[in-house]
């Protein structure tokens, strides 16, 4: 079988880059938890969309740039971004027929599971617990869910992303 000619990798690379500094942008300590995770929505999005092209190795790499951007344990992002890039793959065409408010509920599902992750490393290492409002990032994806959808759908759509 022959395969087309792929087409935007840039902007696949520019949409990880921008999510990666809006990662790292300071904000206030008030709205420090209330972060939605951008790095993980934009990796479930390509993972649903180019699953031939964004996969495991994709969530490996961004969760290493990840950890090297915000200073945490080396692979502690690697490991529950290729996580979540996995169980994505393996649901992207389930998820990809249920309308954008269903997926946000899944969203939720893979956002807590990255978060999960990271604080069972966190308190493997012996850092203390975390309050309640540290869910709060997971909750804020779900809800930007359809607007992130949107967005790069369009984007993927006029840059003819294949």
């Amino acid at each position: 079988m022959i395969r087309g000619r792929r087409h935007g990798s840039g902007v696949i690379v520019l949409t990880f880059i921008i999510a990666l500094l809006l990662t790292v942008i300071p904000l206030p300590d008030w709205a420090r938890y209330l972060r939605p995770d951008w790095v993980g929505l934009v990796l479930i999005y390509w993972c649903m969309a180019l699953p031939e092209r964004i996969g495991v190795t994709t969530g490996w790499f961004v969760g290493l740039l990840v950890d090297l951007l915000t200073g945490s344990l080396l692979g502690q992002h690697a490991l529950s971004l290729t996580i979540v890039a996995y169980v994505t793959l393996k649901f992207h065409l389930r998820l990809r027929l249920v309308p954008v408010w269903q997926q946000s509920l899944t969203v939720l599902v893979l956002l807590i599971l990255h978060q999960l992750l990271a604080l069972w490393i966190s308190r493997l290492i012996g850092r203390p617990g975390v309050p309640l409002y540290f869910w709060a990032p997971s909750i804020i994806g779900m809800m930007l869910w359809p607007a992130v959808h949107g967005l790069l759908r369009g984007m993927r759509r006029s840059f003819r992303v294949n």
